[in-house]
């Protein structure tokens, strides 16, 4: 077969492809008069009645001529979706705004417009659009909501082009998809002191050198907007410049935010539970953290920590705390359940260094993982838990909450002796309640014990 007989063949193909797709596309109209025409022209032939033989024509010849149009019609349509925000917390609302601009020099005709989205955001939108002028541009849009967090797609945005009796639809589809990120509900949370500072910068804290940009181990070249009082004059006279001297800077206080995800921890599923609970738990502290100044790291039982997070964390009350802000928040919006059984990897994490206020939520605790939580808090300056029950999560609404078993307790009063702040939290509670109650406790804790005190 020579080239040009491949060519002719490959069209032939997508000559029947065509047909087949623009035959496809009939409505319930046009399928209903091209089978009446038919059955009108066999009639015709039977009976010998031209004038019928003409009508049964005349019927059966509109939708294949409307569905051939149709399909030969070329439209050059850009479609575009914005997400207002594209970032929304769960149980809110997100508008997704979509536009449609006929790029080509005819006008278009009936458009019906639809977006694909997941079930869980809401039914499936549609929109019909009237003749779009040569250069025009058409803006829709729709709103969607979930009570559930997660990453959820949307698109692609797809187009169904009709005839203006009726008789045929083709879809088209555009390539690009958007995801709207729903994350955890963040509760404003009390400026408490935890028996103590309430910054992120301690005056009686341990005090380190600063970095690089502000001030150095050895003493520097001097910079524009450098104080001249910091001039070091030994090192001037010897390198010939002017040199500033090093000074030291109290360290950044430490917050790091544990997260307990194991499956067998946790009872239950759904926007209520316990699991998603302590996820927005421990969504609102690192805000509330990073808010005050703190530099804040999330940790898991798994030992594994937001993705372009830094050795000390993410650091508070600059302009990078925004961003910071939303990868923890893009990463609680996906997180699951783990397969681990044990804090273990936590546990190997934690005890590197000094990590500072560790606040933890932990699901159900036997004696072993008890005893391994206990642990952790010889290497933390401040400790408080907020252990969920999740046999108090399960009970029926009619069932009297707040009530905590007495396994639960065992392992509260474990906690407590380990020098942890430890709460137990029942079903229903507020977060809000929780951080003041703990930081009654922390407060009776440090007057008694002279312990440390954690903003």
């Amino acid at each position: 077969m020579t080239s040009g007989e491949a060519g002719r063949a490959d069209a032939d193909r997508g000559d029947r492809s065509g047909v087949r797709t623009a035959l496809a596309g009939l409505t319930t109209r046009g399928r209903s008069f091209l089978a009446a025409g038919v059955a009108a022209a066999v009639c015709a032939y039977v009976l010998g009645q031209s004038d019928l033989l003409r009508v049964g024509l005349l019927l059966a010849a509109l939708p294949l001529v409307c569905a051939t149009v149709l399909y030969r019609t070329r439209y050059r349509v850009a479609g575009s979706r914005r997400l207002s925000p594209a970032r929304v917390p769960a149980g809110s609302e997100a508008r997704v705004h979509l536009g449609i601009d006929n790029v080509s020099r005819l006008p278009t005709g009936l458009l019906m417009l639809q977006d694909r989205v997941p079930y869980v955001l809401g039914p499936r939108p549609r929109f019909v659009l009237d003749r779009v002028e040569a250069g025009g541009r058409r803006e829709v849009s729709y709103r969607v909501r979930s009570d559930l967090r997660g990453r959820y797609p949307l698109g692609p945005l797809q187009l169904r082009l009709s005839d203006p009796f009726g008789m045929c639809e083709l879809t088209r589809s555009f390539s690009a998809y958007d995801d709207l990120t729903v994350v955890p509900r963040v509760q404003p949370l009390p400026p408490v002191r935890f028996g103590g500072e309430a910054k992120g910068y301690g005056d009686g804290r341990q005090r380190s050198l600063a970095l690089a940009g502000e001030d150095d181990v050895i003493p520097r070249g001097y910079r524009y907007g450098d104080d001249l009082r910091r001039v070091h004059w030994r090192s001037t006279a010897r390198y010939g410049e002017l040199m500033v001297r090093r000074e030291e800077q109290p360290q950044r206080s430490r917050c790091t935010v544990l997260l307990d995800t194991r499956g067998d921890a946790f009872l239950g599923a759904g926007p209520d539970s316990a699991f998603e609970w302590a996820v927005s738990g421990a969504a609102s502290v690192l805000v509330h953290m990073l808010e005050r100044g703190f530099s804040v790291r999330l940790l898991t039982d798994t030992g594994s920590s937001v993705p372009g997070e830094g050795t000390d964390g993410f650091a508070g009350a600059s302009q990078e705390s925004a961003d910071a802000a939303g990868l923890m928040m893009d990463t609680l919006a996906v997180i699951d359940h783990s397969d681990h059984e044990g804090l273990s990897r936590a546990y190997d994490v934690l005890r590197g260094g000094n990590e500072g206020l560790l606040v933890a939520f932990f699901g159900d605790l036997d004696e072993e993982q008890a005893a391994v939580a206990a642990r952790m808090r010889q290497r933390s300056g401040g400790a408080i838990a907020f252990v969920l029950d999740s046999e108090t999560w399960t009970r029926e609404a009619t069932d009297v909450p707040g009530a905590l078993s007495g396994r639960h307790e065992e392992r509260l009063h474990l906690l407590r002796d380990a020098g942890w702040t430890a709460l137990g939290v029942p079903r229903g509670a507020s977060l809000e309640d929780m951080w003041r109650r703990a930081d009654r406790e922390r407060s009776g804790l440090t007057a008694a014990g002279g312990g440390e005190a954690w903003g």
